[in-house]
């Protein structure tokens, strides 16, 4: 997958690197030129010169082609811009913005831009929401057999109930990540956008629920 970053900071180029180590082509841009010095001389991706909510910055950086977009710049306002950007004018699927203001990621993720609140940022929680294919196991049980894992579940499940994935899956939902906050559901609760999904299941199925999470409910009548 191409990947372009803006913010070249100790995050963005951390992030960048672990990427490109992953097998991902990366594409970093930032204003001032110096900051590409933090992606090291092994660095092989593209630092464009720029903001990161002009086209033709994002045009440069490869966005047409990109899979995923992350917005980690010192600017909340920055950040939300162009990830509304890469979202709405070029169609980015995987789009994550870093929010330094907890309050601000509430109302952004509304808006359909999945925020990394600093104060929770760690690097896996922006790699989960750019690589969000599969499960991410979280936990095991001493014998291996049972683990708690993040499942990214597909956008057909949004809009039912979690008693429908459960039945569906095989799996025991154990939390959902909603808004930034983990919410314990009921077997009511109804799977919204934005979802982290969070289950417990027996180690050997996990193929079979990713695959499950994947392809969504088995009735898509009458929804």
């Amino acid at each position: 997958m191409h990947i372009v970053i803006m913010g070249c900071g100790r995050v963005g180029s951390a992030l960048a690197q672990t990427l490109e180590q992953q097998g991902h082509t990366v594409a970093v841009i930032d204003q001032d030129p110096t900051a590409f010095r933090r992606l090291g001389p092994g660095f092989g991706g593209r630092r464009v010169t720029g903001v990161g909510f002009d086209q033709d910055t994002l045009r440069e950086a490869g966005i047409e082609e990109a899979g995923a977009f992350a917005a980690v710049s010192s600017g909340d306002n920055s950040n939300i811009i162009s990830a509304r950007v890469a979202r709405e004018m070029f169609g980015v699927e995987n789009v994550a913005a870093r929010i330094y203001d907890p309050r601000r990621a509430e109302v952004y993720q509304r808006l359909g831009i999945p925020t990394v609140a600093t104060v929770r940022w760690t690097a896996d929680q922006m790699l989960r929401r750019l690589l969000p294919s599969g499960a991410e196991p979280l936990w095991r049980d001493p014998t291996g057999g049972v683990q708690l894992a993040e499942v990214h579940a597909s956008a057909k499940w949004v809009g039912h109930k979690i008693s429908k994935l459960q039945e569906e899956t095989g799996v025991r939902v154990a939390f959902l990540t909603r808004l930034g906050e983990a919410v314990l559901p009921t077997s009511q609760t109804v799977l919204q956008e934005g979802d982290l999904v969070h289950v417990m299941m027996r180690t050997d199925d996990v193929d079979k629920v990713e695959a499950a999470f994947a392809s969504g409910p088995e009735e898509e009548g009458g929804h």
